[in-house]
């Protein structure tokens, strides 16, 4: 048991869970476990505004029986953690760690901190113009400095492997850590008792055990990138080795594969094309950076999503595989999925033979006719017969994606990107290679895509007229502003300042 005094007989349990998750079973769970083994318990939570605003703090307090029958009453057990003051923290995914440490609950002379390594992002982190994302590595490294005990694993893939709830995989972790004086036995047993999907949570409770005792194979080990499966792809990758830099590796064997996927081969060689234009012009400085990372956004700009694309990702078999697994739909059970799709005008053009659709947007008559059509969203039932073969039909159009209007514009913005990094690395290669990032601006599709590309040609007109000693620095203020916030508020502000700068 995680405790510093030796006369401390109370032991406190805070767990930090999102809604569905199973939070308040697992708190019944532990007070039985306590109350089977002769401790008086007390279980109290309080529930956070929403699922991402601020998780339900669940919290258990157990107290010796007999210490408090030999004192002469019942004992008094605090409602609430107190931060430094609790022996056990539970959480359910890595930021519920993270916000556990923030509110002072794990300190590092008491508390063992069993927490899930995966990530639930909150839309915050989804929605950010840039990598909104929150620094996992920096949880999990205050997870091992600031615990006296860290115990972390992916417990929501344990518990998909397992089909339980991942309260029962927390439970099993509980139970393997020996944070409680309890055999596994009587842990199993207030499973048992809870009368509910024993078999499965029994299974994810397992999981949780052996991985909390290092007997599973942790999902965060180093993984062993699959080798290409067919001749082309075993080119590609041969060209790879030999022609860039080691640096460049991870991303640009990725790029392949994922150009492969969205188009074909020739289109990952045209890729690979390119990347040796920019691998012609770094100097190879600083881990060639700029290489690297134009292996990484230039296959990303190549797999701008289309009407095509959109369509070919929502009628995967996988794609179907994982929502049935994510929602636990059972072999008697049917299930319907639900889309909300909004294609404008301009990107049902765009789809169109390239002569076609610049004919229909360039004219005002045939564009007023036709926008009315696309001014609402609507909803499709992709599991439905109609709506399944009218996105396969539309996904088989990726043959003919070349001759399309968005290809023609996206490979002529692509090659005047590449070119004007080719230039500035010339004379000021790290000017070069912030250029190479401002691709993180375009991304999505609709109005998300729009608006990214719109801030990206307005930061590349303000810097061309602003090009000097601060080059670099300019752009990277200019591309941080752009990705702070949706209207562009930010990117206004630092453009008017670097005009009464220059």
């Amino acid at each position: 048991m995680a405790k510093t005094d030796d006369n401390r007989q109370r032991i406190t349990i805070a767990m930090l869970a999102l809604g569905g998750q199973g939070g308040g079973v697992l708190a019944d769970w532990i007070s039985a476990v306590g109350m089977a083994n002769g401790y008086v318990t007390q279980g109290t939570s309080v529930p956070g505004v929403a699922q991402r605003t601020g998780s339900t703090v669940y919290y258990v307090e157990l107290f010796p029986a007999a210490s408090a029958a030999e004192a002469g009453g019942a004992p008094v057990l605090a409602l609430n953690p107190i931060p430094g003051d609790v022996d056990i923290v539970i959480a359910s995914e890595l930021m519920e760690a993270g916000r556990a440490i923030l509110r002072g609950f794990v300190t590092s002379d008491r508390t063992t901190l069993i927490g899930s390594t995966h990530r639930i992002y909150a839309i915050s982190e989804k929605s950010a113009m840039g990598d909104g994302r929150a620094s996992g590595e920096r949880i999990v490294a205050a997870a091992g400095e600031r615990a006296r005990r860290y115990i972390g694993f992916d417990m929501d893939a344990a518990a998909t492997r397992t089909g339980a709830m991942i309260s029962a995989v927390m439970f099993g972790a509980l139970a393997g850590s020996g944070a409680l004086p309890f055999a596994r036995e009587s842990f199993e047993a207030a499973i048992r008792a809870g009368g509910k999907a024993i078999e499965t949570n029994l299974a994810g409770f397992a999981a949780g055990f052996d991985a909390a005792r290092g007997l599973a194979v942790k999902a965060a080990e180093e993984a062993v990138p699959p080798e290409p499966t067919s001749a082309a792809g075993r080119a590609l990758a041969e060209r790879i080795q030999a022609e860039l830099p080691e640096a460049a590796h991870p991303f640009a064997i990725e790029g392949v594969r994922r150009l492969m996927d969205y188009q074909d081969a020739a289109y990952a060689t045209l890729y690979l094309d390119r990347l040796a234009g920019i691998r012609a012009v770094d100097p190879g400085t600083d881990d060639w950076t700029m290489t690297r990372e134009a292996a990484r956004y230039l296959a990303l700009w190549m797999s701008y999503e289309d009407t095509i694309r959109v369509a070919d990702l929502k009628v995967r078999a996988g794609r179907f595989a994982r929502v049935r697994d994510e929602v636990r739909v059972q072999p008697d059970q049917l299930l319907h999925i639900t889309e909300y799709m909004h294609p404008r005008l301009e990107e049902v053009c765009e789809t169109l033979p390239a002569a076609l659709g610049r004919r229909i947007l360039a004219s005002p008559r045939l564009t007023k006719w036709l926008h009315p059509l696309f001014r609402k969203g609507r909803h499709v039932t992709t599991t439905s017969l109609g709506w399944f073969l009218m996105l396969s039909l539309l996904a088989g159009f990726r043959r003919w994606r070349r001759g399309t209007l968005r290809y023609a514009l996206e490979q002529a913005r692509i090659e005047e990107w590449l070119s004007l990094v080719r230039r500035t690395a010339a004379t000021d290669p790290v000017a070069a290679t912030e250029l190479v990032l401002c691709q993180r601006l375009i991304k999505g599709y609709g109005d998300t895509f729009a608006r990214g590309l719109t801030n990206y040609m307005r930061i590349i007109e303000a810097w061309a007229a602003l090009e000097g000693k601060a080059a670099a620095a300019n752009l990277r203020r200019l591309r941080e502003a752009a990705l702070a916030d949706e209207e562009g508020r930010a990117l206004d502000a630092a453009m008017a300042e670097l005009r009464r700068a220059s």
